[in-house]
């Protein structure tokens, strides 16, 4: 299978190098296929949500190049706002806007980024909130929900640019462990429709339903790669069987 996005040789660093900055990545290097659901692991600042930052130009790379189907995320002259449109971002902290119901949240950005009539993104933002389980919330506000809910309604508004890609940056880490599942089912959901997904998270059974490739980073590099069952079950890598022991 072709990738669809190509991470060649990132290098990312915070901080002057010289002065004990941190390289968050550290020449990284990963195809993800069309279609193909990505998990990334790794402890606390190894590069995880880096990765995924740079991807959608959240954050810019030091050197290296990152490409998404035809597009260079990395030229001087990229363009940004087709970038995150193609790759959907959904945080750990929903960011949806308080002062806003869950389908005028989830309607914005194809109103004014893509200038579609009102009615029409409202229409397509009630089919999404239904695919989502939220189709008796559509004029509720974030703080009428639950985390679940709000993370739900968060997928959506990401889907609602029609992404081509969708980057999950710890989507149930701040969440009760009731309401974490409703969050996996929608995405494991997504993962069957073939919704390409590189997602950051420690949720082993996700990563077992949904997953092609676990892929785990420390310090920066990528250190073992493989399917779940390769990975969980028989790591290659002392690293790697330390941290699989302690998540598992």
């Amino acid at each position: 299978m072709s990738a669809f996005i190509r991470i060649s040789d990132a290098v990312k660093t915070f901080g002057d190098p010289d002065s004990g900055g941190v390289r968050a990545l550290d020449g990284v290097s990963l195809d993800v296929a069309k279609g193909e659901v990505v998990l990334v692991i790794g402890p606390s600042g190894s590069g995880k949500s880096t990765l995924l930052r740079v991807v959608n130009r959240l954050e810019r790379l030091d050197s290296g190049e990152i490409w998404i189907g035809d597009d260079s995320v990395t030229a001087r002259r990229a363009d940004l706002r087709r970038i995150r449109e193609d790759a959907g971002m959904v945080f750990q902290s929903f960011n949806l806007f308080a002062h806003m119901t869950i389908l005028d949240n989830v309607s914005l950005a194809p109103r004014i980024v893509r200038k579609v009539p009102a009615a029409q993104a409202r229409e397509a933002a009630a089919r999404l909130l239904e695919r989502v389980g939220l189709s008796d919330k559509l004029d509720r506000f974030p703080r009428q929900l639950s985390g679940g809910q709000q993370q739900r309604a968060a997928i959506a508004r990401a889907l609602a640019m029609n992404p081509k890609a969708l980057l999950f940056d710890e989507p149930t880490s701040a969440l009760d462990p009731e309401m974490i599942k409703e969050v996996l089912d929608v995405m494991t959901a997504l993962a069957e429709d073939g919704m390409t997904m590189m997602v950051v998270s420690h949720e082993m059974g996700f990563a077992r339903a949904a997953a092609d490739r676990v892929v785990f980073m420390d310090r920066g590099r990528i250190v073992e790669q493989g399917t779940p069952e390769e990975l969980f079950s028989d790591p290659r890598e002392e690293r790697t069987r330390d941290f699989i022991r302690h998540i598992l």
